[in-house]
């Protein structure tokens, strides 16, 4: 399919997993959060509605459409960081009925790990979705098992966002590829910092469970 126009990727679902994000963010407590808790909501709707005009990803979408949604997804992403180093701090300090509260907010945040992630691997996979829609042939970032043999998915497939979002859950509970494989050096970096997230995340709250449980 490479140099050849396909069909272009529709904006909804990743539109859809902003605003999950957002909602997960929300539901935290207040003490996870950085700053007033309007803060991040404002600051992803105002630019996610014009986003959200056009219905899919264009190959000659305007520069500051893919710079925007690459400045929602850094902008998540710091806050979440955030609140995992908050939600750390926390669940060692807390006694047993304030850490159940924090474990909790910790599937939220792990769950937003996962999300981002995943958005991130659309994004800069091939150039972007509206690169890969009209058929580019830049190298692939992510290798993912119907590439190595075509004789797994019909002639015309190509990952969408649900494939990212997969490799972005496998990846956030193994620790390692399980389905796509890293190619590019930018690939590998995510798959390593979005690791270090959910680990650190996954091991502070099964320590802290054992500790309420006893």
């Amino acid at each position: 399919m490479d140099g050849q126009q396909v069909q272009p990727e529709p904006r909804w679902p990743a539109s859809l997993a902003l605003l999950v994000c957002v909602g997960l963010y929300l539901i935290l407590p207040n003490r996870l959060e950085v700053g007033p808790r309007w803060i991040l909501p404002i600051l992803i709707a105002l630019p996610l509605l014009p986003l959200s005009a056009r219905k899919h990803r264009h190959p000659n979408d305007a520069p500051w459409i893919r710079q925007t949604t690459i400045g929602l997804i850094a902008i998540i992403t710091v806050a979440n960081v955030a609140s995992m180093a908050l939600l750390v701090h926390h669940l060692l300090n807390a006694n047993v009925s304030q850490g159940r509260n924090l474990i909790y907010a910790a599937v939220a945040v792990w769950l937003t790990n996962v999300i981002v992630y995943g958005l991130w691997l659309w994004e800069i996979d091939r150039g972007g979705p509206h690169q890969r829609a009209g058929g580019t042939t830049t190298f692939p970032d992510l290798q993912f098992p119907q590439m190595e043999n075509p004789t797994l998915a019909p002639l015309d497939w190509r990952p969408r966002f649900v494939d990212y979002l997969y490799t972005s859950f496998a990846n956030g509970t193994s620790f390692a590829p399980a389905d796509a494989m890293p190619l590019s050096a930018r690939a590998k970096a995510l798959f390593v910092s979005e690791s270090i997230v959910s680990l650190v995340t996954i091991a502070v709250v099964a320590a802290r469970a054992v500790n309420i449980l006893r």
